[in-house]
């Protein structure tokens, strides 16, 4: 379908004899905010790595099945794996900003892709704080330490950082766990001012964050996807039981 951005057909993970995921088809649409929500343990952090190839780096992680991006499969042996993690960016649980300036860390992945430009990457740098409402926050201190920040200012600068390299999808794994209220409703205010130019995908906890943000969700329990679908349809009207008995917190 042409509003599909990315497409998983049996796509299977496993660490060395442990399957983790099993046969997992998704479809996952453009400009829209698909939410991947399930108990601990079950794989939901890395069907998030499998969309971007980090999964690559963990040695004993073996991948059967395809993805495929704007129709194109991401695991083909001609594919360039640096592009494709640029093209779909990673926000982590736990804010990650580098021991460097705020200007350097969004500066950072622009230097990495050949831009010598400092007007150039100063432009990027107001673009993507004034993205991700951190320019008024931070506009008289950009040369001072990333680490100065709060937890939730650095988590919106590392998506302030993904957002400088022109990603097309942004995968967000639990962005708001170690965040407060205050901070949690920013990014996720920001989510949904971002599909507008962006594909989200995002692991979540947190049912009603799940239920507030995103589109689309999709359950996923002990490596399997059990429903997935529209998110009011999900949360009000579940086909499966066992969706039904998660959502309403009898387990998990």
């Amino acid at each position: 379908m042409e509003d599909d951005k990315i497409v998983t057909k049996e796509l299977t993970l496993s660490y060395g004899e442990r399957v983790v995921l099993k046969n997992i088809n998704l479809r996952i649409r453009r400009n829209k905010i698909t939410a991947i929500i399930g108990p601990s343990g079950c794989g939901k952090s890395s069907l998030l790595r499998c969309l971007n190839r980090l999964i690559d780096l963990t040695p004993e992680a073996k991948v059967s099945g395809q993805v495929f991006l704007d129709g194109k499969d991401i695991y083909a042996e001609d594919v360039d794996v640096t592009d494709i993690r640029r093209r779909v960016g990673m926000v982590f649980q736990k804010p990650n900003p580098f021991p460097k300036s705020i200007y350097d860390n969004i500066a950072y992945g622009l230097r990495i892709k050949g831009v010598k430009s400092k007007s150039t990457i100063s432009e990027v740098v107001e673009r993507t704080l004034r993205d991700t409402g951190l320019w008024d926050e931070v506009k008289e201190r950009l040369h001072a330490s990333a680490m100065e920040l709060s937890g939730g200012q650095q988590q919106r600068l590392c998506i302030a950082r993904a957002l400088a390299v022109e990603p097309e999808v942004i995968l967000m794994d639990e962005p708001c766990s170690a965040l407060d209220p205050a901070s949690t409703f920013k990014i996720e205010e920001l989510m949904m001012r971002l599909k507008k130019q962006y594909t989200i995908v995002i692991v979540t906890h947190n049912m009603q964050q799940a239920a507030r943000v995103s589109d689309v969700t999709g359950f996923l329990y002990l490596g399997r996807l059990i429903e997935f679908g529209e998110t009011k349809r999900i949360f009000t009207n579940p086909k499966e039981h066992l969706t039904e008995d998660y959502i309403s917190g009898r387990f998990g």
